[in-house]
């Protein structure tokens, strides 16, 4: 009994998924906020709910440096962190 199989019938050409893939820091442009947010992450035991200010600070630095496709905060999970924020400019005005 033959066991070879044929895959030379259809061609697969790979292509980068819509999400979750982009590209590495390598010149370190926000690895300020990266060691933040770790840092912030290892004093919380990792709960991550308790490090969402850094999350953001980190994705935002990305966005920035176009090493992540642009996407609005709300999107991200962050809208609270984001009222908070305008509701303190206007309180302080």
């Amino acid at each position: 009994m033959s066991t070879a199989m044929n895959f030379g019938s259809k061609s697969f050409t790979p292509r980068p998924p819509d999400k979750g893939a982009f590209p590495l820091d390598h010149f370190g442009e926000c690895k300020g906020f990266k060691e933040k947010f770790m840092k912030c992450l290892r004093a919380n035991r990792f709960e991550n709910a308790l490090c969402r200010q850094e999350s953001k600070e980190y994705l935002e630095c990305r966005m920035e440096r176009q090493l992540m496709a642009k996407e609005p905060l709300e999107k991200l999970g962050f809208k609270d962190l984001i009222d908070e924020k305008s509701e303190e400019k206007h309180s302080k005005l």
